[in-house]
């Protein structure tokens, strides 16, 4: 190993400059050639680390040359190398995904029966989705915020309020609507006053939450061709929701709101935009009646940017409670609520978009 390869400047020794022509003869010879043996390469050892031999055994040289070499005497502390790239960690679903996909599949089979064989039955599923996401929602706020917005007032309004709009259109549901919200003020009047202004502004928030979003739902399945007016918007709003996930699992990096959601993604966005416009397209040509794609591309832009933000929206109460999911009721999916987040701010979103498109009939 030469000078220049330790950094000195090519034409300089040890001892400085060059001085003029070197002095020959043996002495100087046996001189020179003691001074030019290649220097031992000692390793750092940290400042303060005082190990003995036999703890850290042989001192190892450092350097490219012997990053092979591995310590037999601590195997737990393998040396890291470029030719031997740690094993990939495998991406993991979160949740149990046969559970999850079962009871998705048995939850279609109910909303699809029940849209189609009678449409009554299906204004009942949505009642009774309303009570129960009701109930997970109001005993989260008791639970993690001490805030007890009463329930019974809410559920009665708010099945009522499905009804209303079944039976009597948005203007039933409007009236329905004020008269829950009067019920929860004059109801939280039969308990102490203290945290009354809390309770009730969470009462009426969770009767426009709940229930009066999901009244879209019941506004649609008035129309003539209602229950393929309300396929089109599960199947797209699923689609959606699949395509973020899918898309997102599979090649998302940049996160797309990290302070609310860390697990969600801008290439997760732009799955649920593709899966929801292509699907929106063939729903609009296929289903809706005088429907065209051109308006499913746009349905589906719509229903995608509407479903990411109620999905956003749910994440900001959880994290705000300090809970993972609002309920246990279903397998692989949390709660009644953890599958509505979605669905919920999307119902009036394609209620609209199809009232303009083809109309209320």
């Amino acid at each position: 190993m030469n000078d220049s390869s330790w950094g000195a400047p090519a034409g300089s020794g040890y001892w400085g400059p060059d001085q003029g022509p070197a002095p020959a003869g043996p002495a100087y010879d046996g001189l020179q050639a003691a001074q030019t043996r290649p220097m031992p390469i000692v390793p750092d050892v940290p400042a303060g680390d005082h190990q003995d031999d036999h703890d850290r055994g042989a001192a190892q040289p450092s350097g490219p040359l012997f990053r092979d070499e591995t310590p037999n005497e601590h195997p737990q502390e393998p040396m890291s190398s470029p030719s031997q790239p740690a094993a990939p960690q495998k991406k993991s679903a979160g949740r149990d995904l046969g559970a999850a996909i079962g009871v998705g599949v048995g939850l279609g089979a109910v909303i699809v029966a029940s849209l189609f064989i009678w449409k009554a039955a299906f204004v009942g599923v949505i009642a009774v989705a309303v009570v129960v996401g009701l109930w997970e929602l109001t005993s989260r706020l008791q639970e993690r915020k001490d805030i007890r917005a009463p329930l019974v007032p809410l559920a009665v309004g708010g099945a009522a309020m499905v009804v209303a709009g079944y039976v009597r259109g948005a203007e039933g549901a409007w009236v329905a609507m004020a008269l829950t919200a009067l019920a929860v003020l004059v109801w939280r009047m039969t308990e102490r006053p203290e945290g009354y202004l809390k309770d009730v502004t969470a009462g009426v928030f969770a009767a426009f939450y709940v229930p009066f979003l999901a009244t879209f739902v019941a506004l649609m399945l008035t129309a003539d061709d209602g229950a393929e007016r309300v396929l089109t918007f599960l199947l797209l709003t699923v689609v959606s929701d699949t395509g973020a996930y899918a898309i997102g699992w599979r090649f998302g990096k940049h996160k797309l709101a990290p302070r609310i959601s860390p697990g969600k993604t801008r290439e997760g966005l732009v799955g649920a935009v593709t899966f929801a416009m292509a699907a929106g397209a063939l729903c609009m040509e296929f289903l809706i009646d005088g429907g065209a794609w051109w308006q499913g591309l746009l349905l589906g832009l719509a229903v995608a940017a509407s479903a990411t933000l109620g999905d956003l929206g749910e994440s900001m109460i959880k994290r705000d409670l300090g809970i993972k999911d609002m309920g246990t009721l279903l397998p692989g999916h949390g709660g009644i609520m953890d599958r509505l987040d979605s669905l919920l701010p999307t119902a009036p979103v394609v209620w609209l978009l199809l009232v303009l498109f083809v109309g209320t009939t």
